[in-house]
């Protein structure tokens, strides 16, 4: 499983011209999830997320998580996350898995970490998006549950 972190002052997710899900202060998370993940891989990611400490204190220091700063995840799921482009000019998506596995790993995801106290809000799975936020810093991090 891997995540995309971007810490954002707001943002928010646009379906068919509806705002579906909005977030005032915290990460904005792109998620893809390939074959081999779990359960497992979806308890990590979360708790490497909902404890990063990327937020500033009071001296200025990235020493402050998302439970700190009373934060909110806003949730895409985003199979190109697992595009190969290696060959040729069109990426290959055979390492995201299918929609059916990758979908209960999203619902599963984003379950655990309102279980940490966190406002999740979230994207529509499958569907066409259009995603705005305020990336401040900017603050952008890559985790991956493999590299555990």
């Amino acid at each position: 499983m891997r995540a995309v972190i971007q810490r954002a002052q707001d943002a928010k997710v646009t379906v068919r011209d509806e705002v579906i899900g909005e977030i005032k202060n915290g990460f904005v998370v792109l998620l893809g999830v390939t074959h081999e993940d779990t359960i497992e891989d979806a308890t990590y990611l979360v708790n490497k997320i909902v404890h990063l400490r990327v937020f500033e204190d009071d001296n200025e220091k990235m020493n402050l998580s998302l439970k700190d700063v009373d934060g909110d995840i806003l949730t895409i799921s985003q199979f190109t996350l697992y595009g190969d482009t290696r060959k040729g000019r069109r990426p290959n998506f055979m390492q995201a898995a299918k929609p059916q596995q990758a979908n209960q790993l999203y619902e599963q995801f984003n379950s655990l970490i309102e279980a940490e106290g966190i406002k999740v809000e979230t994207g529509e799975f499958g569907a066409m998006m259009n995603v705005q936020l305020t990336n401040v810093g900017p603050v952008t991090l890559i985790i991956d549950s493999k590299d555990k």
